[in-house]
């Protein structure tokens, strides 16, 4: 199949090697345009019964990196978004516009302008002047790492930092005062948003940095790895028949540690809380007690493995959940395929489930082979979508979500390494789509989800 456009550029060529936007045809026959300099002539069939080529508009990119101007080249008119553009006139387009490179819908290609994102483009497009005195941690006096911020007074500092002082505070106080203000402290959470702002100052100005050994040991003090609530400070136990009679007086068990040891363990005035992402009940965050409590895919916290170590069941008051939640990976049922599992495509899943049967074997006796293969350190763990990949065994605690991901992550490998003659006829005769498992046209387009094998790694376009 030949490509659909071919485009010549006016630009330097410093940026060849970024595709900033593509001409998506609604024809699957056809492959996408990519536009890689700021400039383009786009030459390619228009029509759909001749192959003649011939330059028809020129596309330049806007200042605003949001969208670009559109040049009729042609000798005819073009449609644009259902506007009739003639020749040597201009419009401005902008991501989902559509156009036709001629007078008609009929028997002329269709496209769809589309604008990628990427992490250089997203930084042009948006400049974010900060004072770099107002990005420091108030304990250490450097640009935050990893950080977290403190609620309800909102100031931020470095996750080891705020850690440290957190334990702390623990061991002398009633309760966690901030470091900045002296508020008292009610929850503690990771600040993605200016973790990301942090890391673009010290790509901007390296002198920020901090030595390496110094982050490392900012990295050992850090416990914040998801949300916290911290103990309000008021010493007031009553007996779990009263908790939900009479909490008007502010105190407030958190969980059936609060009320009543278990375990030779019961919580304190100040104790910190996390609350289960599963079933949003609250356990004593407890390092080194050797049950898990985050999700090792996720970083989320789960309360199944923590209060069924205990031997703690839900009873009405406080929510505990199942330990099907939240288990070690080679311990999660599994029968049926994951929805995400060749990236959504139902059409790859549907020849993945017919080969697993045609070999007579079952999805659980595939899954246990491969996980025992990840375990063994035989496949290539790049595309993993988890957390500390590199650490995954089959004892890992993951939650159900991170378990379907690795359940996707493991069928992709399995597709990869069946020979052809394994597979359906029908799906042995297709060929590779040039972009593999990154392709997009197979999400809006079933019969180019269908006619091309997707479960294979990309050839052409960003993910190469």
């Amino acid at each position: 199949m030949e490509e659909t456009g071919e485009c010549s550029s006016s630009t330097s060529a410093k940026h060849l090697d970024e595709i900033w936007a593509k001409l998506v045809p609604s024809d699957e026959r056809y492959s996408d345009v990519e536009i890689r300099s700021d400039e383009k002539v786009i030459s390619s069939e228009i029509s759909a019964t001749s192959s003649d080529k011939r330059s028809w508009c020129k596309i330049v990119r806007n200042p605003d990196l949001c969208s670009a101007t559109m040049e009729n080249k042609s000798q005819d008119t073009i449609l644009v978004d259902g506007a009739v553009i003639h020749s040597d006139d201009t419009i401005v387009i902008k991501d989902g516009s559509q156009i036709i490179p001629g007078p008609d819908r009929e028997g002329f290609v269709s496209y769809k302008f589309h604008i990628m994102s990427s992490p250089d483009g997203s930084q042009r497009q948006l400049k974010i002047c900060v004072d770099a005195d107002h990005a420091k941690c108030s304990i250490c006096l450097n640009i935050w790492h990893d950080v977290v911020t403190v609620a309800p007074c909102l100031h931020n500092f470095c996750n080891g930092c705020f850690s440290e002082w957190l334990r702390r505070s623990k061991e002398r106080h009633a309760s966690v005062l901030c470091p900045q203000c002296r508020a008292v402290v009610h929850f503690v959470g990771k600040n993605h948003f200016l973790r990301i702002i942090a890391e673009d100052m010290l790509r901007a100005d390296s002198s920020l940095r901090r030595p390496h050994d110094e982050v490392s040991l900012l990295d050992s003090y850090a416990s914040v790895r998801s949300n916290l609530v911290i103990g309000s400070g008021k010493k007031n136990r009553k007996r779990a028949s009263a908790l939900l009679e009479d909490q008007s007086d502010g105190t407030y068990h958190q969980c059936p540690q609060c009320v009543t040891e278990v375990g030779g363990f019961g919580c304190k005035h100040d104790t910190v809380h996390l609350q289960c992402q599963a079933c949003g009940g609250m356990m004593p965050s407890r390092t080194g007690f050797g049950i898990p409590q985050y999700c090792s895919g996720c970083d989320r916290p789960f309360c199944g493995a923590y209060w069924h170590g205990l031997g703690v069941t839900e009873n009405g008051s406080y929510p505990v959940c199942s330990q099907d939640t939240f288990r070690p990976i080679s311990e999660h049922p599994i029968s049926s395929i994951p929805l995400l599992t060749h990236e959504k495509n139902l059409h790859e899943q549907k020849i993945t489930d017919s080969c697993i049967r045609q070999m007579g074997r079952t999805l659980p006796d595939v899954v246990s082979e491969w996980i025992q293969k990840l375990d063994n350190r035989e496949i290539d763990r790049s595309r993993m979508m988890l957390n500390h990949a590199e650490t995954i065994t089959a004892r890992t605690f993951v939650c159900r979500d991170c378990h379907h991901k690795l359940v996707s992550f493991l069928l992709y490998w399995f597709r990869v390494c069946i020979p052809k003659s394994l597979l359906p006829p029908d799906a042995s005769a297709r060929q590779d789509c040039w972009y593999g498992y990154a392709c997009r046209t197979q999400h809006r387009s079933e019969e180019h989800a269908r006619k091309r094998n997707h479960v294979c790694r990309p050839t052409r376009g960003s993910n190469v």
